[in-house]
């Protein structure tokens, strides 16, 4: 498969180590190349001031609470990391901070994700960037200008760099996706482009990759109604499947070049639904075939080819033909 395809976790696992350990082995089983996860630190990226995106938790005060409560020691994601990669996938993270730039590069990761909220966060890009590794842009939040910006002072580290297409929206609608600006995305930046789906469906991602994304991100649950934010915006496993199975018959059909070149194999089928020339009414010997006095009928190979009709028109008959009878050559002059 040509499309990378990336499985995001980000917060499904709720804190739980046997949730998102779950995670891999399920997703192992579907065929997608990279699991991402988020690396988050809540004292070196929240503040008491932060807000809830969407008021979801029981347990959880504050939103730098929650994301107390998402992280996990360098221990154990050496243990997350060795579980994807024993699987042969790659272990792919989007960090918030500085610190945990430091902590991946501590994990010896291969590249990173930018979330959407800190396309325009120079900081965090200079850090990231300093690494020398490969990026993946995500543009959720970012106009034209914004996300200009923030590629050129990547580029400007000769930085390996991808444009995602992204919608901050959780569901996003299909109207919102903002799919038709992969291919001026391709354009106007000269890099790979890829696409960051919330829609929650398989049919948006699909679509991104018949529009030429070269990366499709999306994110993944055990069922719709789990608890968390992302859940409503994300992908059954069985779902997930069914998404690897609809990107490979794409990149099939989209990879054909050959069909419009001349070619044999269509030659039995032209031959089954082709059709002749054949009379529409009895004609008697010295008729003047008119337009009218035709019809074309299956198969082909037995008359006149109904491409050559007007050869025919004005030929005169040498002898009669019976209604319905196929016309050839040797039967005009």
């Amino acid at each position: 498969m040509k499309t990378q395809l990336i499985a995001e976790i980000a917060q499904a696992h709720d804190g739980s180590l046997g949730i998102l350990h779950s995670f891999i082995d399920a997703l192992a089983e579907t065929g997608v190349q990279t699991i991402k996860f988020q690396i988050h630190n809540a004292e070196a990226e929240s503040s008491e001031f932060e807000k809830f995106r969407i008021p979801f938790s029981y347990v959880d005060k504050t939103r730098k609470d929650y994301w107390k409560r998402m992280e996990f020691s360098f221990g154990q994601w050496q243990d997350i990391k060795r579980h994807v990669e024993e699987n042969d996938m790659e272990f792919l993270a989007t960090p918030f901070s500085i610190a945990a730039v430091e902590m991946l590069e501590r994990l010896h990761v291969n590249r990173y994700k930018v979330g959407s909220g800190d396309v325009n966060n120079l900081l965090l890009l200079d850090r990231i960037a300093q690494t020398g590794k490969p990026i993946l842009l995500s543009s959720g939040m970012s106009d034209w200008k914004e996300l200009e910006h923030s590629v050129n002072f990547l580029k400007a580290f000769q930085s390996d760099l991808s444009v995602m297409q992204c919608t901050s929206l959780y569901p996003c609608p299909p109207e919102k996706t903002g799919l038709h600006l992969i291919p001026e995305m391709k354009q106007r930046f000269g890099v790979p482009v890829g696409y960051s789906d919330h829609s929650g469906t398989i049919y948006a991602g699909t679509c991104a990759v018949a529009l030429g994304a070269e990366l499709l991100e999306f994110h993944v649950c055990f069922d719709k109604r789990m608890f968390g934010p992302d859940a409503i915006a994300s992908l059954t496993i069985e779902e997930v499947k069914q998404l690897v199975e609809s990107i490979e018959f794409v990149e099939n059909a989209c990879g054909q070049t050959e069909l419009k070149e001349p070619s044999d194999q269509f030659n039995e089928m032209r031959t089954l639904f082709g059709k002749s020339l054949a009379t529409r009414k009895h004609l008697d010997a010295g008729h003047v075939i008119l337009k009218s006095d035709l019809e074309s009928k299956k198969p082909a190979g037995f008359g006149i080819p109904a491409s050559e009709f007007q050869k025919l028109i004005g030929k005169k008959l040498v002898r009669g033909l019976h209604a319905n009878q196929f016309i050839n050559w040797s039967d005009v002059e």
